[in-house]
């Protein structure tokens, strides 16, 4: 191991004591020894020379601002002196290695790997193509067909109007006692031989450019399919190469832990990088945390400095495999956070009821707690029909919630909903200032496919959302603020609140787009609906406790 990708703390840390357990990657308060490392990692970053990378922090830079998720791993080595290595996730700089930073753990642009060797062949495919495509006499070919088919339809429709014309004189002619029926018969069937003929020409000569085309296009294709085959048995020897230790030495490959079926990017996280390096080394893994630096993209919410767990989609099934038999911090998605919590029936008829949802309180079961204001409402009312619950809230946020005791007025209220007749009220505190008074945010959201549940501003494929806001109060530093969603997106508020292009200012106690608190300080104080039965407009509301 190279001692420089060692760090030791230049801080004195000698009154800290080590955390019982490793840190549980997907949800996690850093441990005091992660924050020291991660702000020595970040006084390096802003003072280093050793690699130029634009991360959008300096305005007078001219490359593309690219923000980086890095991460530091507190370790022991076998001497038992403390210390922590540092990763970066992807590439910097566009490059794999640099001198402050563990290795990636399979080096794809290794000149003398064979990746880059494939990658060359391939590249040698790409050329070959991209010239029979640029060929002179293939775009000649390419050309000649389509003057071919558009002469073919020109003539033809020329001819198909002299026989329009020539009808309508002869049916004149017939009309004529002296006419002789025989020759104007002859002369429409001579007018339909002719274009059966100009038909046959034309298509002659379509199908000879078709012919002459196809030689080019089957050299084209030939070759494209090749290169398919080895792109893929390329990815599939990557995916056999790119394997992961764990603390028992056993290595894992990519192949194994997706079933053959990885997402692009699996592995260049830095979290699998730390931790890899560190059981190649002998080195035992004590604490982990990662922070983003940089500018943040313009899909996702990335806080400058901030930190964040790792993602779901590419590192849960590396990071299954690689932390085995590590004892880690309890995982607090198993934990029914509703446990000793009360719902609040705040309106109640023979028909509906509403209640007041407390925050870290799931609106329908999840896949591991089953404890919801669904499960509490089954059993408060085992005989109501339908699926209860009208519209749902994020476990984190607390507030108003439509309980339906039918079926029926489930699908009555459920219809007011879609036609957006329905109107609520959120009250929510955000963590800074906002200067203008009242606004419209509209940013289409969609699921992280690679980080569920969170959810990214999309324009492609986000599904349109549209949130209506106003300022009320200003105090410490914190903005109170009423949303009025026009729309009902997963995680809505709390995107357009955090996202650049929204308030920029994420909600107190945020723990995926802000920063974690005593709660999440958004809370749905007031829903407007018409009764089903008696079509009274009502308005139930109730004060948030934050």
């Amino acid at each position: 191991m190279s001692t420089s990708l060692f760090h030791h703390f230049q801080h004195n840390i000698s009154a800290l004591q080590l955390p019982e357990k490793f840190t549980f990657p997907f949800y996690y308060e850093p441990h005091e020894l992660s924050v020291i490392a991660a702000k020595e990692l970040q006084n390096y970053l802003s003072n280093q020379t050793d690699f130029i990378h634009n991360f959008g922090l300096n305005k007078d830079q001219n490359r593309l601002a690219i923000g980086k998720m890095f991460g530091v791993l507190i370790v022991q080595n076998q001497n038992s002196e403390l210390g922590y290595l540092c990763a970066f996730s992807g590439k910097l700089a566009d490059e794999n290695f640099h001198k402050h930073f563990v290795p990636t753990v399979f080096d794809m642009l290794q000149e003398e790997g064979f990746y880059k060797k494939e990658e060359a062949v391939l590249n040698k495919f790409n050329k070959k193509i991209e010239s029979l495509e640029n060929d002179i006499d293939y775009l000649s070919c390419i050309k000649k067909l389509e003057n071919t088919k558009s002469q073919f339809e020109k003539e033809i429709s020329d001819q198909k109007q002299k026989i329009k014309s020539a009808k309508k004189v002869r049916d004149l002619k017939r009309l004529e006692s002296n006419s002789d029926s025989d020759i104007l018969n002859k002369e429409s069937q001579e007018e339909k031989i002719l274009l059966k003929k100009m038909t046959q020409f034309w298509n002659h000569k379509i199908e000879k450019a078709q012919e002459e085309l196809h030689h080019y296009i089957s050299k084209i294709n030939s070759l494209k399919e090749e290169r398919k085959l080895k792109s893929s048995k390329l990815q599939q020897q990557l995916f056999t190469e790119y394997a992961f230790l764990n603390k028992f030495g056993v290595s894992k490959s990519l192949k194994e832990i997706f079933n053959e079926n990885p997402p692009a990017g699996a592995g260049e996280c830095a979290a699998p990088k730390l931790l890899h390096f560190a059981f190649q080394n002998q080195l035992k893994p004590i604490a982990m945390a990662e922070f983003w630096w940089g500018q943040s993209p313009k899909s996702e919410v990335r806080k400058h400095q901030q930190f964040y767990p790792a993602c779901t989609g590419k590192c849960e099934p590396i990071l299954a495999h690689m932390l085995d038999g590590i004892e880690t911090e309890e995982n607090p998605f198993k934990i029914n956070t509703a446990k000793g919590k009360d719902l609040e029936i705040v309106y109640e008829d023979e028909y509906l009821l509403l209640v007041n949802k407390p925050a870290e309180f799931l609106s329908v079961p999840g896949k591991r707690v089953i404890d919801s204001v669904y499960s509490r409402m089954k059993k408060l009312y085992p005989t109501a029909t339908g699926p209860l619950v009208v519209h749902r809230l994020d476990m984190s946020t607390s507030g108003l919630l439509l309980i339906a005791k039918s079926s029926e007025i489930h699908k009555s209220l459920q219809s007011q909903f879609i036609k957006r007749k329905i109107k609520k009220r959120y009250v929510a505190i955000l963590n800074g200032i906002i200067n203008e008074k009242l606004g419209y945010i509209d940013l289409p959201l969609r699921v992280d496919l690679d980080n569920r549940p969170n959810q990214l501003v999309c324009y492609e494929h986000g599904k349109s959302a549209q949130t209506k806001w106003e300022v009320i109060e200003i105090s410490e530093n914190k903005t109170k603020v009423y949303f009025y969603p026009i729309s009902g997106r997963t995680h809505q508020l709390r995107v357009h609140a955090a996202h650049p292009s929204g308030l920029n200012t994420p909600i107190v106690g945020d723990d995926l787009y802000g920063i974690k608190a005593n709660r999440l300080h958004l809370h749905a104080e007031s829903i407007t609906f018409q009764h089903p039965i008696s079509k009274e407009v009502m308005t139930i509301s109730v004060a948030a406790e934050f």
